[in-house]
C-alpha cells in the first residue's frame, strides 16, 4: 500500500478509491491488557482468562474502543493526500458500530473507500472514510465505521 499525492485540484477525484486491505494486525491479550491499563477499564471479560472461559465468548475480548484505536494502524499507508499536506488531523466519526467481539489472539485488518471529500476554505478537505475492520476467519467485521480527516494544505 502506499499514499497517493495528487493535485489539490484533484483532490474531489479521489471519492469512491477502494484501498487493498492493510496487513493484519494481532490483538494480543498482552495489547488488551496494556489499554485495559491505559483506560482503566479492567472489566473481567477483557483481562480475566478464567473468568472470560465461562462467558458465551469462551475467552477474553478485545475493548471495542482497542479495536477502533487500531484504525490509524489498520489504515496506515493508505489514502489520497493532497500535494503540499502541512497536516491530517482526526476530525472524528460519523458512524461507528461493533458489531462483533475481537477474541484474544485474533488478527484484524481494515477494507476502507473514500467515500466523500467535501472541500473547506483555507485549503482544507474534510475527508470520510468508509472502514470495515475484519476479523481472520469471521464473516462479520468486527466494526465498521465513517472516519472523518482534516487535510490541511499549504
Amino acid at each position: 500500500m502506499a499514499v497517493k499525492i495528487v493535485p489539490k485540484e484533484e483532490m474531489l477525484d479521489a471519492i469512491g478509491t477502494k484501498f487493498e486491505p492493510g496487513p493484519w494486525v494481532e490483538v494480543t491479550q498482552d495489547r488488551i491488557n496494556t489499554f485495559a491499563d491505559c483506560t482503566e477499564d479492567h472489566q473481567f471479560i477483557h483481562v480475566d482468562v478464567e473468568a472470560a472461559k465461562n462467558t458465551p465468548f469462551g475467552g477474553t475480548i478485545a475493548h471495542g474502543f482497542l479495536t477502533l484505536s487500531l484504525l490509524s494502524k489498520l489504515v496506515e499507508g493508505s489514502g489520497v493526500m493532497p500535494e503540499n499536506i502541512v497536516m491530517g488531523l482526526n476530525y472524528g466519526f460519523d458512524k461507528v458500530r461493533f458489531l462483533m467481539p475481537v477474541s484474544a489472539g485474533k488478527r484484524v485488518r481494515a477494507n476502507s473507500e473514500i467515500s466523500d471529500i467535501t472541500a473547506k476554505e483555507g485549503d482544507r478537505f474534510l475527508v470520510k472514510q468508509t472502514i470495515s475492520v475484519e476479523i481472520e476467519g469471521e464473516e462479520k467485521p468486527a466494526l465498521i465505521a465513517e472516519w472523518l480527516t482534516m487535510v490541511i494544505c499549504g
